[in-house]
């Protein structure tokens, strides 16, 4: 029996280092493999990209249904804003002071009323959310000569007309001044079907004044004087006498323009969020220093960019046709220069074990996954060797040298030959005698 093919040319090559193109002197063909350099058509770009063109439209759709919504929802505007010309907003009333000669300042905080504010002046404060508390009414009614109250809440009556409480909306259908007031008594009627405010306990209170009353006790304008400092509170609980859907109507215009035109100076004032005591410890934004915020907002985009720049797919570059048959020469040459260029004798050497091994156990009639000491004891039960000799040839042998890796792959051969001439001459294969169990082949390093 020859020498195995592969393994003896592994062999050979390995020691020889011979080249690619030459296994014993013969020289071996070599199949050109094709490359096919693919420029993406427009459809494979349309194909790559089509998730990015998506998800921009989604997000150009979304954003615009958003703005849409918020833009219906705010149209209205902030109510009795002195800059809002929607049905909500008072510009109209603004705009017609201004003409009258009125300096119309709009505030947005007690500070900004403070810095504003004159020794004549009269201030509108509409809270509509309720942002001030006692103290700042209180500081607030005590700046103004003249503070008119559009549509107090119970805080709001609790700080400046403590004895004024709410009355209801007023049934009927005509309101009609029936006091001293003088912008009342221009007015001569109001819009009926507003809030009212009562004066249970009006006698006992001289400075106490109502107007346009809808009962008994329940009135549409209440003025409350100070006597200690001078200052008048007008408390006007419908909101709808100043904003510009209604102004215009009955005595509305002229008892707005009274009531906020005695002076030259009138300070519009609507609080806001900046008014609301502060509470707690400091914010993080506020602990660091101002360059931190934009600092971030940058490491945010660049994180983004790069994510997208690492993550994006080029696609194909070479158009192989698959699969490439390589010839099993090639790959034995190959696998031959790389054992003699790094001297891998061991594993050269076991390249040719385990093919060896692999044969003898079909040719002493044990199955291909037979134990590896199975093998050993049937080819030394067969050929007449000690088990440590076959182990040595098999397993234990560690080749130092080129010329040891020839001679080991030899006592391959001849271990092989004499188990094959044992069985042909009527050896019984250890098959027949003992039963193996057999594992699946290890690796054999020794």
């Amino acid at each position: 029996m020859s020498r195995p093919r592969l393994e003896s040319q592994t062999v050979i090559a390995a020691r020889n280092g011979r080249t690619s193109g030459e296994v014993g002197g013969v020289a071996a063909a070599r199949d050109p493999i094709v490359t096919t350099v693919a420029t993406p058509t427009l459809r494979a770009l349309l194909r790559r990209f089509s998730f990015w063109v998506v998800a921009a439209i989604s997000i150009v759709a979304v954003a615009s249904v958003a703005v849409f919504l918020s833009g219906a929802n705010n149209a209205a505007g902030r109510a009795l804003a002195g800059d809002n010309a929607a049905p909500a907003g008072s510009m109209a009333l603004v705009e017609v002071l201004r003409q009258q000669g009125v300096a119309v300042t709009l505030a947005d905080s007690l500070a900004e009323v403070r810095d504003a504010i004159g020794s004549d002046s009269t201030v509108l404060l509409y809270d509509e959310n309720g942002y001030l508390d006692g103290d700042q009414l209180t500081e607030l009614t005590a700046l103004a000569a003249r503070t008119v109250v559009v549509a107090p809440d119970f805080l709001t009556l609790q700080a400046v007309a403590a004895t004024v409480g709410f009355g209801g909306v007023s049934k009927m259908e005509s309101l009609t001044a029936g006091c001293s007031v003088p912008a009342a008594i221009r007015a001569e009627e109001l819009l009926p079907g507003g809030d009212t405010l009562s004066l249970p306990n009006r006698d006992g209170h001289p400075l106490i004044t109502g107007c346009f009353a809808s009962g008994a006790d329940t009135y549409s304008l209440v003025q409350v004087s100070n006597d200690t400092t001078g200052g008048i509170v007008t408390l006007v609980p419908d909101a709808r006498v100043f904003n510009n859907e209604n102004v215009a109507g009955y005595g509305n215009a002229a008892l707005a323009l009274g009531l906020l035109g005695p002076s030259d100076s009138l300070v519009w004032y609507l609080p806001t969020l900046a008014d609301l005591p502060r509470t707690g410890p400091p914010s993080l934004a506020e602990l660091t220093p101002g360059w931190v915020s934009p600092a971030l907002v940058l490491l945010v985009f660049a994180a983004a960019a790069a994510a997208f720049w690492r993550g994006r797919r080029f696609g194909p570059l070479v158009a192989e046709n698959l699969p490439v048959t390589v010839k099993a020469s090639e790959t034995m040459e190959g696998r031959a220069r790389l054992y003699a260029r790094s001297n891998a004798r061991l594993r050269a050497l076991d390249a040719l074990r385990v093919g060896a091994v692999q044969r003898l156990a079909r040719t002493v009639g044990l199955g291909r996954l037979a134990h590896l000491e199975d093998v050993i004891g049937s080819v030394a039960l067969i050929t007449g060797r000690a088990p440590d000799e076959v182990r040595r040839v098999l397993v234990d042998a560690f080749p130092r040298s080129d010329a040891q890796l020839m001679a080991f792959s030899e006592d391959l051969q001849a271990l092989e030959q004499a188990t094959s001439q044992a069985v042909r001459a009527g050896a019984v294969p250890a098959s027949a005698t003992h039963e193996f169990v057999s594992p699946p082949a290890e690796r054999m390093d020794p």
